[in-house]
């Protein structure tokens, strides 16, 4: 009954809830905003560097592991066949791609067929001429695709939109590739250009050249060889905890080998620093929600306190009525724990309206970008999370109770004569 009458009153006096509702809100606002996009750059962050990088676990020879900056051919993991298929048999839940990784130089020529520039590029080779595969779509190279076509025939190349521009690289162009085999000797291969590719990532786009595996094997001299094998997790999400089981598990299989070129395992966390980005992020959305608490506090303990200012009447009427202050004391907290849920249920509304439409339409920030070796998607998108729902209340709440209670002990403070004479003015 006192719960009914307690909230009639929050309803019907506008002076003692509008305003902290609409501090709670605004605060909850932001707060559920910031953590769809913190998650959308987290998510961003750990997609673009798994797709191209690392994978959510790589599996590289010990030797290559400890020279992976320089990629180096000659420590490339031998026998994949037989590797991949005890990895689907153990794991099949896990999407296995082999790749390689390599460096050389392209020629282009003049009409004569004579050389015109030769320009460093650095190569990738995925599954991309096998129907089963995704790393296409994985790679988004449709989406990036500028101009041309996917390669769709052995012995094609898609080309990067800056090297192209630079050398005036066309479709249908046909290029000599230079570099060095897997044991070292001198290799060189003319390949047609099937497209330009532009990522939006100036790590990618300076001078980065796609082809089909199967074409670096044979250009490379890696038969049934690859620089890596990554693995993706189901949904292509990645799972830390997940990652350091099957992680644990496979690098138990080979502990007592001391060959250098034994396979070995790293998931995400393990790779680029990850780890450390994961945890600073989630230091970030816990300091976010503590100064957010903190801040919205000092700022409803101000509004409690003006508002016990105008409330000083009503607080000498119950006293002569015999309430206890201890009690006006508890009936206050419930009103700010009333207005603390419907100030978060309007801000969490908004908060997600917001990121829903983020998360459709997503913020472009790539001409800020240009400049940026990083491998960051440049279109971000909020993240959507069950989180997102309820992480709100939490400050929204505590902070409208604090501010509340800091506020409320002035009743104590007052003495009851001081009640009535205020009453009487």
């Amino acid at each position: 009954m006192m719960t009914q009458f307690l909230w009639k009153g929050i309803i019907r006096d506008k002076r003692r809830s509008l305003l902290p509702c609409i501090v709670v809100a605004i605060g909850v606002f932001f707060l559920v905003f910031l953590h769809g996009l913190i998650g959308g750059m987290e998510n961003n962050m750990i997609s673009m560097t798994a797709n191209f990088e690392t994978g959510h676990v790589k599996i590289m020879t010990r030797a290559y592991n400890e020279n992976v900056e320089q990629k180096p051919l000659d420590l490339a993991l031998l026998n994949i066949n037989v590797l991949l298929s005890d990895l689907e048999k153990e794991y099949p839940e896990v999407d296995w791609n082999p790749r390689i990784s390599f460096g050389g130089l392209l020629d282009i020529p003049d009409s004569t067929s004579e050389t015109m520039a030769q320009g460093p590029v650095s190569g990738m080779a995925y599954h991309l001429l096998t129907a089963e595969s995704n790393e296409a779509q994985r790679m988004g190279l449709e989406k990036a695709l500028v101009t041309g076509r996917l390669i769709r025939r052995p012995l094609e190349v898609l080309i990067s939109a800056d090297f192209a521009e630079r050398f005036n690289v066309q479709p249908e162009d046909t290029l000599t590739f230079f570099g060095s085999t897997m044991y070292g000797s001198m290799t060189f291969t003319n390949l047609s250009v099937a497209g330009i590719v532009r990522f939006g990532t100036a790590a990618l786009d300076r001078g980065a050249i796609i082809l089909d595996l199967g074409d670096a094997q044979q250009i490379l001299d890696m038969e049934n060889a690859a620089s890596e094998v990554l693995g993706f997790l189901p949904k292509e999400l990645y799972d830390d905890k997940q990652a350091e089981s099957i992680k644990t598990s496979f690098n138990n299989r080979y502990k007592d080998s001391v060959d250098e070129y034994t396979p070995v395992m790293l998931q995400l966390s393990d790779q680029n620093f990850m780890g450390d980005m994961l945890e600073y992020m989630g230091s970030v959305t816990t300091i976010m929600i503590f100064l957010l608490i903190l801040v919205l506090s000092i700022v409803l303990w101000n509004t409690g306190i003006l508002g016990g200012i105008r409330r000083y009447n009503e607080f000498g009427v119950r006293l002569a009525l015999g309430e206890e202050k201890k009690h006006i004391y508890r009936s206050l907290l419930t009103e700010s724990l009333f207005i603390g849920i419907t100030g978060s249920c309007f801000g969490t509304l908004l908060g997600l309206c917001l990121s829903f439409y983020i998360s459709r339409y997503g913020i472009d920030y790539g001409p800020m970008m240009k400049n940026v070796s990083m491998m960051i998607d440049p279109v971000i998108r909020s993240q959507i999370t069950p989180a997102m729902y309820v992480i709100g209340f939490i400050p929204g709440v505590l902070s409208m109770l604090t501010g509340t209670a800091l506020a409320g002990i002035g009743i104590y403070k007052r003495k009851t004569a001081t009640l009535f004479k205020e009453l009487e003015g």
